[in-house]
């Protein structure tokens, strides 16, 4: 049985904006040299509270864009734009919004549990992942299909859970050749549905509803 079009673009914006493969990648940088039980309790730990993260902002984000008296319209413009960045910086091979800079990946490498900073955030829940679940849960109606978004979710972060401790064979295999080819392609597709949010942004917003 096929996803609905709407579930099936949801799970690629998500699936995009976490973007597993780019994770593991960096995951497998910033702990290169620890022990294999530890990397595996730093990939469970920051996949949980990503997914804590990601959750809320899933299921609250609606009521806190009411209680600040912005539309839903008006955020699916403003989340098409950040997504769209996120596409243009992926597609041209550039750390996208929910990546680290080099000033945090030295602050990582220092002494200390990097699961919540950096792992968790911004690299799993970044500002691309956590606008990409408050506009798909948007375009919702039944119960039945925010519990599809949900499992979405968690279908994404296992795959991420699953990229990261295979980190070290996916930054062999793929090198960085690889990654960039990897993060163009997501980009091209990322561009396209936030452009439709803005569409459908603009198309739904009050402004512009007949009289």
């Amino acid at each position: 049985m096929s996803l609905p079009p709407n579930l099936l673009s949801a799970f690629v914006i998500v699936f995009v904006t976490i973007g597993p493969i780019e994770t593991a990648v960096v995951f497998a940088a910033l702990t290169a040299g620890a022990h294999r039980p530890e990397r595996g309790s730093l990939a469970a730990r920051s996949v949980m509270i990503a997914g804590v993260v990601l959750l809320l902002f899933a299921l609250g984000g609606g009521a806190v864009l009411s209680l600040l008296h912005v539309s839903l319209p008006a955020f699916r413009v403003a989340g098409g734009v950040l997504l769209f960045l996120q596409a243009v910086t992926l597609t041209f091979s550039n750390p996208g919004l929910s990546s680290i800079s080099a000033s945090e990946t030295r602050d990582a490498q220092q002494a200390g549990d990097i699961a919540v900073f950096p792992l968790a955030f911004p690299l799993i829940a970044g500002p691309g992942s956590l606008a990409a679940v408050v506009l798909v849960m948007g375009r919702t109606e039944a119960w039945l299909e925010r519990a599809a978004v949900v499992l979405m979710v968690a279908i994404c972060l296992g795959l991420t859970y699953v990229a990261m401790l295979a980190s070290e064979r996916l930054a062999r295999r793929l090198g960085r050749t690889g990654s960039d080819v990897v993060g163009r392609i997501s980009g091209v597709l990322l561009a396209g549905l936030a452009v439709q949010f803005i569409f459908d942004g603009v198309r739904q917003a009050a402004l512009f509803a007949s009289s």
